[in-house]
This record gives C-alpha cells, structure tokens and sequence, in this order.
C-alpha cells in the first residue's frame, strides 16, 4: 500500500486523463450515432462532455482507485451509450463508423497531449511537472483504451467493426458471441494472470499481444507532434 502523499498524488495526475478518456470516448458514439440517424444518446443526454453523465461506480471510480492502490497505474471504463442501430440510415456501413469513433476520439485525444507536452518547458516548474505527468498519463490511457476497444470481439468496438465488415457468412456467428463477450475477455485480462501468478509465471496473453501494438501507437503519435519524448 503506498503513503498517503504518494497516493493523493498519483490520482491528481490519474483523474483528469481518465475522466477525459472515458468521457469523450463515449460521448463520441454518441455523437457520430446522432449525426448518422440514430438520437437516441442525444435525447438520454448521453452526447455530452459532463463525465456525470457517463460515470459507471464500478469502472470509473471503484476501479481505477483499486489498480491506482495495488499496481501504481489506473485503467477504467465508463456506461456504455445506447445505440438503436436500426435507426442508423445505413446500419451495416453505420454500426463501423459509430463503433470507430470511440477509439477514434481516443486517439486524438492522446495527440493532443502529445502536443501539449510542448508547453510544459515554458511554465513553473510545480505546474510544469503536474502538466507534464497528466499529458504523459493521457498518451498512454488514450492509446490503452482505444487499441483495447478495438479488440474484434463483441461487444468490445473492434468486434463491432469486424462484424460490419466481414462477410455476412463470418459476421453472424461472431455476432452471436456478444453475450459472452466481456466474460471472455475478463477472463483473459483478469482470471488466467491470476491464476498463473499463482504458479509464479507473469502471464497477460491479451497484454502480451496488445503491449507492442500500443507502444507503436505511441511512438508513431509523439512523432507526429514532434514530442521530445519520441
């Protein structure tokens, strides 16, 4: 367990990324939905920038503060926003682009703080550091979240965008896997780490696979912003 310093300290600079993260992640579903036919999120007031709005108690607030406390790192998730896709004015070709756009957002979001990272050598140097530590925090959240999101399986948004592309031979049976979709991936992010650490073995198979493909990400967003940390 780290001090309680230590502790108020990491979530000052946590918070404001994740918040971001998960707020705009969803209210972007929501939005692009909207725009291509579907109102539903606008009229539940889902397509706002108000992280009430969004909040989940589990994955938002309980979470992020149990990984801060044990791993020194914070990860969450936020309510998922409500599509009716047969609203959608082409829902096959629409489903793709609204599931996108939450990893989309993501993206831009950690380019922005790429950029912001240049601001940083021109301020104080407590304020210079607390900027620095929540732009460097929101790279890597916003690149975590959205490369995890575009996992291709249900309900993740990259199975979403793999069912709208694949052929409808190959898109249906993965469809039929949404129900148990978040099992499965509890399961290989959470329940075989476990258990093989407790056979001594440090094994995340979905990290494993996904570390070099956010790392990348990463790399290739502090190139395009010209970042000193590229």
């Amino acid at each position: 367990m780290m001090p309680l310093a230590q502790f108020l300290q990491q979530v000052s600079v946590w918070a404001l990324p994740i918040i971001f993260a998960i707020t705009l992640h969803e209210a972007a579903h929501g939005f692009v939905a909207d725009r291509l036919g579907d109102p539903t999120a606008r009229l539940l007031g889902r397509v706002s920038l108000n992280p009430l709005r969004h909040i989940d108690p589990l994955g938002t607030v309980i979470l992020p503060l149990l990984l801060l406390m044990t791993a020194g790192f914070a990860f969450g998730y936020a309510k998922p926003v409500p599509v009716n896709y047969r609203n959608l004015r082409r829902p096959r070709r629409d489903s793709v682009l609204v599931a996108a756009a939450g990893p989309g957002a993501n993206v831009l979001m950690a380019l922005v703080a790429a950029l912001l990272l240049h601001a940083v050598p021109y301020l104080p140097e407590q304020a210079a550091t607390w900027l620095g530590a929540n732009c460097v925090n929101a790279v890597m959240i916003n690149v975590i979240l959205g490369v995890f999101n575009m996992i291709p399986l249900p309900p993740l948004d990259g199975g979403r965008v793999a069912v709208g592309l694949l052929p409808r031979a190959l898109a249906y049976p993965l469809s039929r896997v949404e129900p148990y979709g978040m099992l499965i991936v509890f399961g290989a992010v959470f329940l075989i780490p476990m258990i093989a650490g407790q056979f001594g073995h440090d094994f995340n198979p979905v990290f494993q696979v996904l570390r070099p493909v956010m790392n990348g990400v990463i790399q290739l967003l502090l190139s395009l912003a010209g970042s000193p940390l590229s």
